[in-house]
């Protein structure tokens, strides 16, 4: 996928701030510091569009960004950190929970996995609600680069396991510090927008 445009668009809370210009949509779920916005930096080679944070829980709204003028990546708040609030936590399920259910535009939800621990039962409730509203998912495992590599069919057996994954999603090894894995995202993300890799 060759990028020529890459822009951040808006932080949105509610529907009526988000985009209208029905593009397809990708969005990205995970724990805090899983490396989602690292994984979009890689995915459009650019350094520092999506920020990263040392600081987990920084993101609370729905970030939007625009890529090649044909797609979108929706980046959500990470979930699972302790130091949001119970009801900021509440106010992100139904704030998700909204989209999930609701967005046409939404194509495809990546769903964020560090390869080297097992899901978190925040991941397990949350593939388990895509799959509740048969929204189409891949399964991302970030950080390989973290392990050997011949250590990894057993830490994605452990993943796989714990999530009860569906074996028709697919599932893509990533390195945002490699670009390990990058253009067989990009390929399953053309998929299921129906847009051309060019």
């Amino acid at each position: 996928m060759k990028i020529t445009q890459a822009d951040f668009i808006i932080s949105a809370v509610q529907p009526h701030q988000y985009p209208d210009d029905a593009l397809p949509e990708i969005a990205l779920a995970g724990r805090s510091n899983v490396g989602k916005s690292s994984l979009i930096n890689k995915m459009i080679m650019r350094k520092n569009l999506a920020r990263t944070s040392s600081q987990p829980g920084k993101t609370q709204q729905l970030n939007y960004y625009r890529v090649n003028d044909m797609v979108y990546f929706v980046d959500f708040p990470g979930y699972g950190y302790a130091k949001v609030s119970k009801t900021q936590r509440e106010q992100f399920g139904q704030m998700i929970e909204t989209y999930i259910r609701d967005r046409e535009q939404l194509k495809l939800q990546l769903l964020i996995i560090d390869i080297r621990h097992a899901p978190s039962k925040d991941d397990v409730l949350m593939y388990h609600w895509l799959k509740h509203f048969n929204i189409p998912t891949c399964i991302v495992a970030t950080k390989a680069d973290k392990i050997p590599k011949s250590k990894w069919d057993k830490h994605l057996k452990v993943i796989k396991e714990t999530l009860e994954v569906d074996p028709r999603d697919s599932f893509v090894k990533f390195s945002s510090d490699t670009g390990l894995g990058r253009d067989e995202l990009w390929a399953v993300i053309t998929e299921a927008t129906g847009t051309s890799g060019s």
